[in-house]
């Protein structure tokens, strides 16, 4: 917990400082109150008080400004203490969101994506509780607790009751006991409680995501029986440690009945041998409740530290996760531009026993057209995935525009790529908005040309047009639409190089054709590589790349390939027949 607070800047911590002045001084007039109520006491046990009345009545005054002074220094110090940790908590998530997006996809693989989600949101917003708590208790229930304890010491002392002493002691030692219990039968549980949560997104994220596939294979009830498993395990885990936090409040009612008590008693047998002592019993009690309330807020903050521990841990663990991919150090001469070159690449996943890739190697000329086909898991979408360098090669070397992608900061090498995935992704915001992502000072005339290009003029008979409303994903557009929208974003930004991730898949034949067409007309000096299945998408190709099972097993032009590759003929014929392939 306490390694998040690097993040506080200046202003807030003086702003800490000026809040613990506040909470010092309501300890400080909490204190001082029972001081008055001696004061009184003593003054009533007077045989005549008519001479005392105005002393009385200004002890009541000063009793009253002690009061106030409790109140409007809490609530100024609870005020500042939000300020302090929303800002600093709103800094940490803003951090936290920055982090995941630097991860590349072995950091989110580590974590899983409903964890991190789990990380952003819950977990930051259980540690403004714990925060805004420990500032306010952490100062007040301790110095409150020692200086009453103090003060209890010294009337011990003066009135010869050293039993009322011992009376708090027993009473601190068994609060201390019963928080202690507490803490050891909950703190291991609250991690769990958090893993729950990352179990509870993932089901709930997984269901939502794969609900038509749900719906269409009938399995709403497997799913229904996989979510009340997960939930359930965490209900247990949530109901045991409710069930234990439930104990705190009779325990501690007990410990401060029996403490007032035991003081009411004990005043009872010393009154015969020392009358004075009557006059302190209010005191007495007020400081005992003191110090008992004062460990009672101590070890509910004790009940909250462990949680936001085990919260500050899991939020430490991501900022201070560095990506696997670092920038490289210099600034590549781009001497070319649209080439690319694998030079005996193989790739391995983290904790993968086999290479997914091996010895791969090619190159490409500017303005040529690469395609890469093969069966499924041959490999395909993880290769041209260490072009953009989401992934790092495991062997080998990848060369872009003749530097290495490894020379290439991230922006760098992102600046002259234009990525297509495979699934078409958009974001909530317009239609105009999805399509500057690419090139942010795009102009009205660069949009409508990479609408035209991607074939995205069903744009404008939309309501409201290029300011129509995408939806979260955008499930309220076609999988094609969304397609060329995603293709009309990655060439806005007219790069080097166009990767193409099997993103025609959605797109009809002549929409296909027309799509490819256009961008070698208008795009002829850009690279592009494509990804695709189906043969009449790549069969014009400068060169085309079959994979099978992590391998190249066959390099050429289209009708190269049909005589002399086996793998690449029988997924041809598999799609067109002879006289097809031979047009």
């Amino acid at each position: 917990m306490f390694k998040l607070l690097r993040y506080l800047n200046a202003k807030e911590w003086i702003l800490l400082v000026i809040t613990l002045s506040f909470l010092a001084l309501q300890v400080w007039c909490n204190i001082t109150i029972p001081d008055c109520t001696l004061q009184i006491s003593n003054y009533l046990e007077m045989p005549d008080i008519s001479p005392y009345w105005d002393d009385i009545i200004w002890t009541c005054i000063q009793m009253l400004l002690y009061a106030v002074g409790v109140v409007v220094s809490a609530i100024i110090a609870q005020y500042l203490a939000s300020i302090i940790v929303t800002s600093l908590l709103t800094r940490v998530r803003s951090k936290v969101f920055a982090r995941v997006n630097d991860f590349s996809e072995t950091e989110i693989n580590k974590f899983s994506i409903p964890s991190l989600i789990t990380r952003s949101t819950n977990d930051i917003t259980q540690l403004q509780q714990v925060y805004t708590s420990s500032i306010t208790l952490g100062l007040t229930a301790p110095l409150t607790a020692i200086f009453a304890i103090i003060k209890i010491v010294n009337l011990s002392h003066e009135y010869g009751a050293s039993a009322l002493t011992w009376v708090n002691v027993v009473s601190v030692l068994a609060i201390i006991f019963v928080v202690a219990l507490i803490t050891i039968l909950v703190l291991p549980k609250f991690k769990k409680v958090q893993a729950g949560t990352d179990k509870l997104n993932m089901v709930t994220r997984e269901n939502l995501t794969g609900l038509k596939v749900i719906r269409a294979v009938g399995a709403e009830k497997e799913q229904e029986k996989k979510f009340e498993n997960v939930n359930n395990r965490f209900a247990k885990l949530e109901f045991y440690i409710d069930k234990v936090l439930m104990l705190i409040e009779p325990s501690l009612s007990i410990i401060m009945q029996g403490t007032s008590l035991a003081i009411v008693w004990i005043v009872g047998l010393l009154a015969g041998q020392n009358p004075a002592i009557t006059t302190v019993i209010l005191s007495f009690t007020q400081l005992s409740i003191f110090v008992i309330m004062s460990f009672t807020s101590l070890s509910i903050l004790f009940m909250m530290v462990p949680r936001g521990i085990v919260c500050a841990k899991r939020i430490n663990e991501v900022l201070d996760t560095q990506t696997s991919l670092k920038d490289g150090n210099s600034i590549p001469k781009n001497t070319e531009k649209g080439t690319i070159e694998f030079k005996n690449v193989s790739f391995r996943y983290p904790d993968a026993d086999a290479d997914v890739l091996e010895n791969i190697s090619f190159s490409v000329k500017p303005g040529q057209t690469v395609a890469f086909i093969g069966s499924t898991g041959s490999g395909k979408s993880t290769l041209i995935n260490l072009i953009p360098r989401f992934y790092d090669c495991s062997d080998g070397e990848i060369l872009i525009n003749g530097q290495n992608v490894k020379a290439y900061s991230q922006h760098q090498l992102h600046e002259i790529i234009g990525y297509v995935p495979q699934k078409g992704m958009l974001f909530s915001g317009t239609v105009k908005s999805n399509i500057k992502y690419g090139k942010e000072n795009a102009t009205e005339q660069e949009i409508e040309k990479a609408i035209n290009i991607s074939q995205s003029n069903f744009v404008y008979d939309l309501p409201n047009g290029l300011n129509y409303h995408i939806a979260q994903g955008g499930k309220n557009v076609s999988g094609g639409q969304k397609q060329r929208l995603s293709i009309a974003r990655a060439i806005i930004k007219n790069p080097d190089i166009l990767i193409f991730d099997d993103s025609f898949s959605a797109l009809d034949y002549k929409t296909d054709k027309t799509v490819r067409e256009n961008l070698n007309k208008e795009y002829s000096s850009t690279t592009k590589v494509i990804v695709a299945q189906r043969i009449g998408t790549i069969m014009n190709a400068d060169q085309i790349i079959v994979l099978d099972q992590g391998k190249m097993v066959g390099k050429g032009k289209h009708k190269e390939l049909l005589k002399k590759c086996k793998v690449y003929r029988e997924i041809a014929l598999s799609q067109l027949s002879e006289e097809e392939l031979a047009k």
